[in-house]
């Protein structure tokens, strides 16, 4: 045959998407601010539409954002955001109305740092091959762990979830990388700092093999919530071996039977305003074509 291919390559694993990362907010006027008028993200317009709760849709993903105690991921949760000048331009222009508040944004030659209003980090990079198609979305969850535990995070995703996890070395030290849909990761940095109490925070999954990892969770004793017929959750992350706890934080698992698999979600293009309005051009796309992405310049606008 003329052409061979590296099938494997195609692989993805158990885990089919990563969907949401939800965190409560102390004021749904803040979280307006910073994460739709700031990071130029859209407020789901079909659901949660009160006060109490906002979903936010970032490409594929969202943050929901309930009103509550602030909680904070013991990490940061990446985004790729279309057009850097424009995020730092938007960035500016709620500084003032953040003022008081935990926000704050740092630059770096491949990246915009950025802290919500309640000590949430978040790295916006710029599209880029590593994340695929992606110009509009949430690439990876990234999450700070005690040294020494990568390795069984690593087995505990390969053994219960059945979803490729690797562990490599990199300049600030050793990662667990886990697979998390397309061109999407759970990322586990071992680090020295003391670890941060759990304080309820949680990030959603669909998978494909729904019942697997459940049954393998079950026998471990490890299911914290029987949700419906399309859901459960776990908080633990176990040592397979050992059942050693290496850390917790609440996976919501949903199988793709869930009514809200592959929901077409509402983006638009922030760089839109009544000054410079384009007709045709409110929404955005939040995965553009290859060829799209070989010119960056028509990425950032959306219009490939």
């Amino acid at each position: 045959m003329a052409n061979r291919y590296d099938r494997s390559a195609e692989d993805l694993g158990n885990i089919i998407a990563l969907e949401h990362v939800n965190v409560q907010v102390q004021d749904q006027g803040l979280a307006t601010v910073f994460y739709i008028s700031g990071l130029g993200l859209t407020r789901d317009p079909y659901l949660m539409t009160g006060v109490d709760n906002m979903w936010a849709n970032v490409g594929r993903s969202q943050f929901h954002l309930i009103t509550g105690k602030p909680q904070v991921l013991r990490g940061r949760t990446g985004l790729v955001i279309p057009d850097r000048a424009a995020l730092l331009g938007r960035l500016a222009q709620v500084q003032k109305a953040l003022a008081g508040t935990r926000f704050a944004v740092a630059e770096a030659d491949e990246w915009v740092d950025v802290v919500c209003p309640w000590g949430n980090r978040i790295r916006c990079h710029a599209p880029d091959p590593r994340f695929g198609r992606i110009t509009l979305g949430m690439p990876y969850v990234e999450f700070d762990v005690a040294r020494g535990t990568v390795d069984g995070i690593a087995a505990f995703y390969e053994t219960i979830v059945a979803t490729p996890a690797r562990v490599v070395e990199e300049e600030s030290g050793r990662v667990a990388r886990v697979a998390a849909g397309i061109a999407q990761e759970l990322v586990f940095r071992e680090t020295d700092a003391p670890p941060v109490p759990y304080d309820g925070h949680h990030i959603q999954v669909y998978v494909a093999d729904f019942s697997g990892p459940h049954r393998r969770l079950d026998a471990r004793g490890l299911v914290t919530e029987e949700s419906n017929q399309h859901q459960y959750r776990f908080e633990r992350i176990v040592d397979p071996k050992s059942g050693d706890t290496l850390f917790t934080v609440e996976h919501e698992v949903r199988s793709l039977r869930h009514p809200l698999y592959a929901r077409p979600l509402v983006n638009r293009n922030a760089e839109q305003s009544n000054r410079n309005y384009a007709p045709g051009h409110d929404g955005w796309i939040p995965e553009q074509t290859a060829v799209a992405m070989d010119d960056p310049r028509a990425a950032m606008r959306g219009r490939a």
